[in-house]
């Protein structure tokens, strides 16, 4: 949140000109309050662990949210009960004609398919299509910001060697982002995926601005210049067992995978993993909802 201070304070000016955010006397008096209209679109097929990492990261603000939550009609779901998604779900046809001031559209275990070839393409297209015109501020997470920017900016992903696994250390590369404020200079973030964005893609693309970069993960945060439109490749809202989970899962089902870098003691999965994203991830996501939603969407909703 802000500080309050007089209009005329002498340190008005430096902390503006180190890209603080203060809001003076007159802003305040005259800013109108309401709570935040949030949309989440779960593609996870654990809906219910999803929902309550996200929501565990929006309810740390002094911020009152309304949450709603999202899912596609054209996928039917196999690990999340339907009484579960009657009762606290809604269909995109449900709320098509209303407008939300932030959106988040999580990562899906669809990457090594086409985007073409996921059932429910069309219908994403669809909503991401609709974000435009229906929410003020967006973030996609994961395969969802591989979605996002092939679908808005042409952007292709890339299968890599072998899955990226671990919890990798990034550096800011916009240090003034209000995204980032308040982040140490490095930072670590968890990531589960098989493919990736390549930084030459988005720095091609002058409407993008690269944010933060990892040497290992590769890019790592984007958003659009107008600020309606975020990109992450990694989970920073992920559990601190969500990775020891993945990695036995797929021990037992026999698959090949590598130990998690940088989680485990010594590398060792039976050790209790160190968690180093707690903080940057509250960071971020407090960060988003307070300068790119909160603090720039209309007080008259209907105006987005």
């Amino acid at each position: 949140m802000p500080i309050k201070i007089p209009d005329s304070l002498p340190a008005r000016a430096t902390l503006e000109g180190e890209n603080i955010f203060v809001m003076t006397e007159y802003r305040a008096i005259h800013q109108d309050m309401r709570p935040l209209n949030l949309l989440i679109l779960n593609l996870m097929p654990t809906k219910i662990v999803t929902e309550t990492q996200l929501l565990r990261k929006l309810s740390n603000t002094p911020l009152q949210i309304q949450v709603e939550l999202l899912h596609t009609s054209s996928h039917v779901s196999q690990n999340t009960d339907a009484d579960h998604l009657s009762s606290f779900y809604t269909t995109f046809d449900q709320i098509r004609d209303r407008k939300y001031d932030g959106m988040i559209i999580t990562g899906a275990p669809v990457e090594n398919l086409d985007f073409t070839d996921v059932d429910y393409w069309g219908e994403l297209c669809e909503i991401m299509e609709w974000t435009k015109t229906h929410v003020h501020s967006t973030l996609h997470i994961c395969w969802g910001a591989q979605a996002g920017l092939y679908y808005h900016y042409g952007i292709p992903k890339y299968s890599l060697p072998k899955k990226l696994f671990g919890v990798f250390p990034h550096t800011i590369i916009k240090k003034q982002s209000p995204l980032f404020r308040g982040f140490d200079d490095e930072f670590y973030v968890p990531h589960s995926r098989y493919t990736e964005n390549r930084l030459e893609d988005v720095l091609a693309r002058p409407e993008l601005e690269l944010l933060a970069v990892s040497k290992e993960a590769g890019v790592f945060a984007v958003k659009s210049e107008d600020n309606r439109r975020f990109f992450i490749t990694g989970h920073p809202e992920y559990d601190p067992d969500t990775l020891a989970n993945e990695y036995f899962r797929d021990v037992k089902k026999g698959l090949r995978i590598d130990v998690p870098a940088h989680y485990f003691p010594n590398d060792d999965p039976y050790q209790a993993p160190i968690v180093r994203w707690r903080s940057a991830a509250q960071l971020f996501y407090t960060n988003w909802l307070n300068y790119y939603v909160y603090q720039t969407t209309p007080y008259d909703i209907t105006q987005i």
